[in-house]
């Protein structure tokens, strides 16, 4: 076993060894620009085809549906900055939930500035959403209800069939932020009639710097203004010279994917259940973060009491976690996430976010169990607040174990 151990396959995943394979001769060899009207250029674009099938196909969509984009916060932006712009003569009002990613609330936070109204839903202790709420919610100019697939802290899978359908009753576009969800749990477009959905490559052992925007091509078919000009590419939607090398990486991710999930998600499940079972038959005042059953498979987020994540985290050098979202653990406040949950604030800044992929082992899950029993026990020697703990014995009323 190599260390430090990796842990942190939420925040990004290892480049698959097949997808470096795929991409190297388009750095090289095969270097074309895809727009180009020579036999360099007719091969590059022949690839991004490719990729764009194998993309596609891994969602339940058609190639021309697929936008490549830079990554999902691009396609976030797009999406939901694309419709509000296109379609506001029809409606000024978002619907969306508390516990998004930020590159889905920042988006809807520039659009209230401009003018447009948003509802932030909130979740349960769990993170779902509420449907009843989403119902009450939508009024006669809602444009988009955009709710993400499955949460990057927590890992909740939310109702996306249930959600596409209360859209389509209403005749509103469904956006869904399915940047941790694509490649770990089975998703089709058309069975959840979901119109625009964001992912990323890194997230599923593919390159960085690239990513999708699923935009539906079926009656009536989504439309959208650009949020990038100049060139005309990918149909008008996003201009730039595409990055050949990235998009063959990310078809040929999500080729792996579709091929091994079947295989693959069960046995990313066995691990995470197997460091669950572990870190809470070994430590007291835990509690688990997110829904019990309904989350992705790599997905565990323990509350640590008495403890402070970050001291954790600083603690344990030879494993790689994370507090949060990396795109915004290097703030003091808690994750906005866990309050939108309603956890308590010393559990939220207790909490740590494990995240397990395509190449951890039973090996690395067991010493990283041992390795966090050491580091928790030894902090909260220090804790005053521990020791009073155990010298009455009464545990914290919020926390809670399995």
């Amino acid at each position: 076993m190599k260390l430090p151990v990796y842990f942190d396959n939420h925040a990004t995943t290892p480049v698959d060894p097949q997808v470096v394979d795929a991409m190297l001769p388009f750095f090289t060899e095969r270097f074309g620009n895809s727009a180009s009207k020579h036999a360099f250029g007719w091969e590059a674009d022949a690839a991004v085809h490719e990729a764009r099938k194998n993309v596609g196909s891994l969602i339940g969509a058609a190639p021309r549906e697929i936008v490549f984009t830079s990554g999902a916060t691009e396609s976030d932006n797009l999406a939901i900055k694309g419709v509000a712009e296109l379609y506001r003569d029809r409606g000024d009002h978002i619907v969306t939930c508390a516990a998004e990613h930020k590159a889905v609330l920042d988006c809807c936070k520039f659009l209230e500035r401009h003018g447009y109204r948003v509802t932030y839903l909130p979740v349960d202790s769990h993170g779902t959403v509420d449907l009843d709420k989403l119902r009450a919610a939508i009024d006669e100019k809602t444009l988009l209800i955009s709710i993400m697939a499955a949460n990057n802290e927590v890992g909740t899978v939310q109702p996306l069939e249930e959600i596409g359908r209360i859209a389509e009753e209403h005749g509103i576009l469904f956006h869904t932020d399915a940047t941790q969800a694509v490649g770990k749990m089975p998703i089709d477009v058309a069975a959840c009639r979901i119109h625009l959905l964001s992912m990323t490559a890194h997230k599923l052992h593919g390159p960085k710097g690239i990513g999708a925007l699923y935009v539906s091509a079926r009656k009536p078919a989504v439309r959208l203004n650009p949020t990038i000009h100049g060139g005309g590419h990918e149909g008008g939607i996003r201009s730039g010279t595409l990055n050949v090398p990235g998009i063959v990486g990310f078809g040929k991710a999500c080729a792996i994917a579709r091929e091994q999930m079947a295989m693959e998600l069960p046995h990313i499940t066995r691990l995470r259940d197997r460091l669950e079972a572990g870190l809470f038959s070994h430590l007291d005042e835990l509690h688990l973060n997110g829904h019990p059953t309904e989350r992705l498979c790599g997905n565990l987020n323990v509350a640590f009491g008495y403890v402070e994540g970050e001291s954790l985290i600083m603690g344990l050098n030879d494993v790689a976690v994370s507090s949060g979202s990396t795109c915004t653990s290097a703030a003091l406040e808690p994750s906005h996430v866990l309050k939108a949950m309603g956890i308590r604030e010393d559990l939220a800044h207790g909490s740590i976010r494990f995240g397990l992929g395509r190449f951890n082992t039973e090996e690395e899950v067991d010493y990283v169990v041992r390795r966090v029993e050491e580091e928790v026990t030894r902090l909260r020697g220090l804790s005053p607040l521990y020791a009073k703990r155990v010298a009455t014995g009464t545990p914290a009323a919020a926390s809670s174990g399995k």
